[in-house]
């Protein structure tokens, strides 16, 4: 049982998926300063200065009373919040995840296309009489000099 655990592990797609896993986390906190730090900023200020990540509707009270300003200062107070902002940044994520996630699939099947090139014309034929190879424009064989229709 462990031989077959071992072949399993060890077989290129399960670690070809290992990879892809690493890296698809390390895209994914890349994709999260990409949204929180340098996306959502302007569109908080084009808003009127919101800040998304502070967005939230309180559904029960803390020990502190309210106004809660910061999300932050909310959880700080015990209080129960819905956090809609949080989970608009979120949506933008998965937007931009799968928007750059289609850009390299669509640059990936670009590249394998031009791959698949046809098969050059070839350079030599054979002759029907001494079966030499010689240049496909050649009309007499160099060989036993007979013509090559």
């Amino acid at each position: 049982m462990f031989k077959e655990f071992k072949e399993f592990a060890m077989r290129g797609n399960v670690v070809d998926m290992a990879v892809g896993i690493i890296i698809g986390a390390a895209f994914g906190t890349i994709i999260s300063s990409l949204v929180s730090d340098i996306i959502m900023p302007p569109i908080g200020v084009l808003l009127g200065n919101v800040d998304f990540s502070n967005l939230f509707f309180t559904i029960k009270e803390g020990s502190a009373a309210k106004p809660y300003l910061t999300l932050a200062d909310a959880q700080k107070a015990g209080a129960v919040t819905l956090n809609y902002g949080l989970f608009i940044n979120r949506i933008i994520s998965f937007i931009i995840v799968a928007f750059s996630a289609f850009l390299v699939i669509k640059a990936m099947n670009k590249m394998v296309r031009k791959e698949e090139a046809p098969p050059a014309a070839p350079a030599t034929k054979d002759c029907p009489r001494c079966f030499t190879a010689i240049p496909v424009l050649a009309t007499r064989c160099p060989h036993c000099t007979s013509e090559i229709v």
